[in-house]
């Protein structure tokens, strides 16, 4: 079974206190805060990350899906927001919007938007985020 891992290092306060991220490949180091993760501050945050699992994962799903089907997408390009918000349980991922769109000739929009939903429940990061109260999908197929 493959392994995948990342690290954090925080030092000091939750408000005042700074930290890294890392991920095990090396291919990302970033700094991140109390302000770059509950305000706008610079730098990056765990949410960003999940957000840049999810729209990699959806995209590679929906690749192999259409794969499966026999068509080849010549592009697919997802964006996913993930929304930060307050519950009584404290700060809680509240939803998660994804965004697609995608270049397959030959497969109609009804049949895309079948295939986008398929790899949208079963992508392994949508399975893994099941706890997020929503997870919403907006698909657009350019170029059929």
């Amino acid at each position: 079974m493959t392994i995948r891992d990342a690290s954090a290092e925080w030092q000091g306060t939750l408000k005042e206190g700074s930290g890294r991220l890392r991920l095990g490949s090396g291919v990302f180091e970033g700094a991140y805060s109390f302000p770059s993760r509950f305000e706008n501050g610079p730098g990056t945050n765990p949410e960003e990350l999940i957000a840049a699992a999810h729209a990699g994962c959806f995209s590679m799903a929906l690749s192999a899906i259409l794969g499966r089907e026999g068509f080849t997408p010549a592009r697919i390009s997802t964006v996913a927001k993930v929304h930060l918000g307050a519950t009584t349980a404290g700060p809680t991922i509240t939803r998660i919007e994804l965004e697609t769109e995608a270049s397959v000739a030959g497969l109609a929009a009804d049949d895309f938007e079948r295939l986008a939903q398929s790899a949208k429940a079963t992508c392994l990061v949508s399975r893994a985020l099941t706890g997020v109260a929503a997870i919403t999908l907006e698909a657009n197929l350019i170029d059929h």
